[in-house]
Order: C-alpha cells, then structure tokens, then sequence
C-alpha cells in the first residue's frame, strides 16, 4: 500500500499592473499631476477665503466694534462729529426737551464705545452689547420719523445726505443679527457636577 502525498501550493494574487511608484517618485507624481477640467488647484487666494471663513463672525464683531468705538469716540469732542447735531435733535425728541444736550451727547458717545468694546472683546460682553445696540439703532431709525423735514428731500421719497447716513445703518443691522443668530443660537454648555 502506497502512501500518496501531495504539496498545496499558496495561491499568489495577480502581478500588479500598476505598481505604486516609490514613495519620492509618488510625491513627483503628486507634484506634477493636473486636476481635472473645471477645479483649479489650491492657492493662496483660497486659503485666504477659508481663514476668512473660519473667522467670519469674529470679523464682522470687530468691524461693525470698530466703526462704533470711533463714532462714540469722536461724539466726546466738540464739533468733531458730523452726526452730532443729529443726534442731539433726536435724542431731545426722545427725552421731550428734558435731558441738557451736553449730557445726551456725552451719554451717546458713552453708549456707543461701550457698545462697539463689547463686540470687539465678545465673551461675556457680547450679550449685552448686542442688546444694546439694538435698542441703539431703533433710536437711530426713529430719527426718520421724529425729524423729517432733515431726513427726507422736499416732496420726494428720497433721502436726504443725513437720511442716507441714517439709512445705510441696515447694513450694521443684518450683520449684528448674524452675530446674534449665532450667540444665542448656541447650546449652552453643560455644568459639571462634582462626583
């Protein structure tokens, strides 16, 4: 009786047509390779659109802070402002004559630093500031009604020079409304519990 012994040979997969090139020659290939029609490559300009991405709401807070410091700012000297008289005629409206127009402009200008600080710095400041400056800029819209004859042109719908300065606010208004949707869209963030 004859023993029969057989040999299984391993099954070896099919030669790869296309090898990985070594790993310099990979990055050559990389380095040179087109993209397809239609996508451009990475540039400088895109990582600039993404870090402004990345940082939008923080930018829009201290643009919109920066234009309120300065215009509070400018309210503390005399005369510096444009918008002074503006202002004054408007909030003596508001307060029907009793408030003296030395402290309403310093109270503007007091408001108005404080509200640009507090979207500049954000954190716990940006909550109030953002309340602040809505009741602010219902204040400053209101002036379209409470002094007409300098908002608007003489039989016209169109604004005036003080009128289009009062106008253009709506533009501060939607980006402080994205800020806004954004603070208090937010989840809070869970307490810690001692153990």
């Amino acid at each position: 009786m004859s023993s029969s012994s057989s040999t299984v040979e391993p099954i070896l997969p099919p030669p790869d047509r296309n090898p990985e090139p070594p790993p310099r020659e990979a990055h050559f290939a990389r380095a040179h390779h087109h993209p397809p029609a239609g996508r451009r490559p990475p540039s400088r300009l895109a990582d600039l659109a993404g870090l402004v991405d990345v940082h939008a709401l923080a930018l829009l807070r201290a643009t919109v802070g920066i234009v309120f410091v300065g215009f509070g700012v400018l309210k503390l000297f005399p005369s510096a402002s444009p918008a002074e008289q503006l202002a004054v005629d408007a909030a003596t409206k508001m307060t029907l004559g009793l408030v003296p127009e030395t402290v309403l402009l310093l109270s503007l200008a007091a408001l108005e630093t404080a509200i640009g600080i507090g979207l500049i710095v954000g954190r716990r400041l940006l909550r109030p500031a953002l309340v602040a400056f809505f009741l602010h800029m219902g204040g400053v819209f209101s002036t379209l009604v409470l002094l007409p004859d300098a908002m608007w042109q003489p039989h016209s719908p169109a604004p005036t020079m003080e009128g289009q300065y009062v106008v253009k606010n709506v533009v501060l208004v939607a980006v402080c409304l994205v800020v806004a949707a954004n603070e208090w869209g937010r989840r809070p963030r869970p307490r810690r519990t001692g153990g």
